[in-house]
């Protein structure tokens, strides 16, 4: 890797030059966000019912006392055996910060489409403790996509909702695709170090590199739509691999 090198000065000059730079960008972000909040929302009339550890609970349940839902949707189908590698990336993001997020009037919270026992063997083998109900025989996941696969919007990997005093649900805002890596801040840091994301794969995405955070070092195969495979499993996938 080659790159230029020079006298403390000048490195001075060149690094309040691209402070400009980032100032600009930080106030457009600024701007944007003002943009995000001010989008229109859309009240949600159908009573969406998920299963949680403890039993049934309401779209209004998850809420949990507070007027914000911040939901985080994992890729877990049904009988999926292999782990969706950007959605754990994801939620590893959250430990800690869900106290702070609780005492802002915000709840975190994880959905996924398959069966709630399902969802606790991962939870508890990749020792999360973030709240996780399952959508399994819902209609919501269906129904938060509607209208964009025309558009291929088909990856919505958040959402946001708003609860009023009178107990109304709005739908106020869904992150897609990349627009996830905000909630990445391991991207970040990557971003700043010399070799950047570093992702020279087949892939040229995060499959390059990331890993369940309990299976680095233990080898085994990312397919494109971000599942892991252990070395060991077998299937068809590590079979096309070796």
């Amino acid at each position: 890797m080659q790159h230029e090198v020079v006298p403390r000065k000048e490195w001075n000059r060149a690094r309040m030059a691209l402070l400009e730079k980032e100032k600009a960008f930080t106030r457009a972000g600024d701007a944007l966000g003002v943009e995000q909040r001010a989008h229109p929302w859309v009240r949600i009339e159908k009573d969406y019912v998920f299963e949680g550890p403890s039993g049934k609970r309401t779209l209004s349940d998850l809420f949990d006392g507070r007027s914000q839902l911040f939901i985080k949707l994992f890729m877990m189908q049904p009988g999926q055996i292999h782990q969706c590698t950007g959605c754990s990336l994801e939620v590893d993001h959250v430990a800690g910060l869900l106290e702070h997020l609780q005492n802002n009037d915000v709840t975190y919270m994880v959905i996924a489409p398959a069966p709630i026992a399902e969802i606790e063997v991962l939870r508890q083998r990749m020792d999360w403790h973030f709240p996780w109900v399952s959508s399994f025989g819902s209609d919501f996941h269906r129904d938060v996509h509607v209208g964009f696969a025309s558009e291929g919007l088909t990856d919505i990997g958040n959402l946001v909702f708003y609860k009023d005093e009178a107990g109304q649900i709005f739908h106020t805002y869904s992150v897609y695709s990349r627009g996830g890596e905000a909630f990445l801040g391991i991207y970040r840091i990557f971003d700043l170090m010399p070799k950047g994301r570093n992702e020279n794969g087949p892939y040229h995405t995060m499959g390059d590199w990331v890993r369940p955070r309990t299976m680095y070092g233990k080898g085994g195969t990312v397919e494109r739509n971000g599942r892991y495979h252990p070395q060991a499993c077998g299937c068809h996938v590590h079979a096309e691999a070796s």
